[in-house]
């Protein structure tokens, strides 16, 4: 109640300082300016400030511990699934597969070992010349020796996937960022900063956010966040450098959560990127166009401000005549789009209204000039 009463009492102060400062009686007309409000359609570009990030980008870490004994790649190059990027020293690793094969090995000949033993003795069981627990001890001792060989199995797998994990590979087609390590540094799996990363360039993610009075707003035009995706228009990418970018892009996710501590939302846009021009870690601007039809569209030239509220002068029986207008702004900095305080038809001041006062008299620019043409014409035409 006390803030509503706050704000009256402001737009009455505001009122009341226009009107205080009236046009002294006797003053020349002057000549302004005018225009007439008409309805039209306009379409009115949205900036929203947006982070390029490739379709993936994927950290490469080590998976061994050891010293980097070749750097197979250069940064800024192109890699294919597969392609090898780094390779740690091997010999350490080269040691342990063949220790692990020589085990597997001395396994297997345990077990051959084992399974004569239990055949030896199954057959002098069977003829009652050892007893019952001789038997089933032979035969654990060749369950003992398969389990020995699975193990021993199972470790020389290991140490040959340490020896593969030497050679760090591309997991995906893209590009090399930094290389931070070269050759004689000493890396392992528990390291913080990656050996590089791999950017998928071949399409671009555009992240943004978009203000909850704006995603509100979208949402009454079109609907379910499934039918924002499918109908809205597509949008630009304005790059670092002002330029914009020559492939349009199209909105593909919003999360449709309002951060709470920001109150925004987030949206992804995607853009094809088979000229290479776009990188990862880029920055710029989204531009979504906005579409509004039959609606006010006045200059900021013809408006002034008082007390944060925005007004105009209007042509009424020859005098300026302030009004208050709701207004949106536009981002090209030039117009406003009017929601409401004029009407399709009347006449307002279009320029030099910082100057002018309540009550001024106007002569319409031009008018003057029109008049006296044809009266020269008239006297002409007579003589």
């Amino acid at each position: 109640m006390k803030q509503n009463f706050v704000k009256a009492a402001v737009l009455a102060c505001s009122l009341s300082v226009i009107s205080c400062a009236e046009a002294p009686r006797g003053m020349a007309p002057g000549e302004y300016a005018v225009m007439t409000v008409e309805p039209t359609d306009r379409e009115v570009p949205t900036y929203y400030s947006a982070a390029i990030r490739g379709r993936q980008d994927i950290d490469i870490f080590p998976q061994v511990a050891g010293t980097i004994s070749k750097q197979c790649v250069s940064e800024g190059e192109r890699v294919t699934p597969g392609q090898a990027l780094y390779i740690i020293d091997q010999v350490p690793y080269k040691a342990a597969l063949r220790t692990a094969e020589a085990n597997v090995e001395v396994a297997k000949a345990a077990v051959a070992t084992a399974e004569l033993v239990h055949k030896s003795k199954k057959e002098l069981f069977e003829k009652e010349v050892i007893s019952e627990f001789e038997l089933t001890t032979s035969q654990n001792n060749l369950l003992t020796a398969r389990a020995q060989l699975a193990q021993a199995e199972a470790q020389r797998v290991n140490a040959a996937n340490n020896l593969s994990y030497t050679v760090v590979k591309s997991p995906a087609r893209g590009v090399v960022g930094v290389l931070p390590y070269r050759v004689g540094a000493l890396v392992s799996a528990s390291m913080r900063q990656p050996l590089t990363t791999v950017s998928d360039n071949s399409e671009m993610h555009v992240y943004f956010s978009m203000s909850e009075n704006n995603f509100l707003q979208m949402s009454r035009t079109y609907g379910s966040i499934d039918r924002m995706l499918k109908q809205m228009p597509d949008v630009q990418l304005q790059l670092n450098d002002g330029s914009l970018y020559n492939e349009a892009g199209r909105i593909a996710s919003i999360s449709g959560v309002i951060d709470p501590t920001t109150g925004s939302v987030s949206l992804r846009a995607e853009f094809p990127n088979k000229g290479g021009l776009l990188h990862s870690g880029g920055s710029g601007n989204i531009v979504l166009p906005n579409r509004y039809e039959d609606c006010i569209v006045v200059p900021q030239t013809a408006t002034f401000e008082i007390q944060d509220k925005v007004f105009v002068f209007k042509l009424v029986d020859g005098k300026a005549k302030s009004a208050m207008i709701q207004v949106e702004p536009i981002t090209n900095g030039k117009e406003y789009i009017v929601t409401s305080g004029l009407k399709p038809g009347e006449v307002i001041v279009a320029e030099g209204v910082g100057l002018m006062r309540e009550g001024t008299p106007i002569i319409v620019k031009g008018e003057n000039a029109g008049k006296e043409q044809a009266e020269a014409a008239q006297n002409k035409k007579e003589n």
